[in-house]
């Protein structure tokens, strides 16, 4: 895997609502045969959500290539969605938000990380595992199972 040194970051602002949305639907996409249907970021406002949470852009040649959804709780920082674009997937953008996640908890003062993601989406549940999550619990939803997922971190 060959990280791709010229990713740069910036927040998400209501300008970049559309691209996000467009992004997210492609880099989904290939699990809708999987699942038989759109998974739940595909169907997102994402006017509202970026207007409500921060949104870290991962940019590459001044195209947006990946995003981070993710939120402060009292006690963690929930990743709401983390998704890269199809042509850039494999290039290790995932694990650079990944970390970006990390460093925005520890500046807050959290030590956990929380996600969820569809069980069928194993190349994902593969990932956030070599990343040190661990699969907290399983919920049956919608035909499937959903794996919710954390991961310690030191301050």
């Amino acid at each position: 895997m060959t990280i791709d040194s010229s990713i740069r970051f910036r927040p998400g602002e209501a300008a970049d609502a559309a691209a996000i949305r467009d992004i997210v639907r492609a880099a989904y996409a290939k699990w809708v045969p999987v699942i038989g249907r759109e998974p739940l970021p595909m169907r997102a406002d994402y006017d509202k959500a970026v207007a409500e949470h921060p949104f870290d852009l991962a940019i590459a040649q001044d195209r947006i290539v990946g995003m981070l959804e993710g939120m402060l709780a009292d006690d963690h920082l929930w990743i709401e969605n983390l998704c890269v674009a199809p042509e850039a997937q494999g290039k290790g953008i995932g694990r650079l938000l990944l970390e970006r996640a990390e460093g925005k908890a520890r500046e807050a003062g959290r030590h956990e990380l929380r996600l969820l993601t569809n069980g069928a989406f194993e190349a994902n549940v593969s990932l956030y595992k070599r990343q040190g999550y661990s699969v907290d619990r399983e919920e049956p939803f919608m035909n499937g199972t959903t794996v919710y997922m954390s991961k310690r971190i030191a301050g």
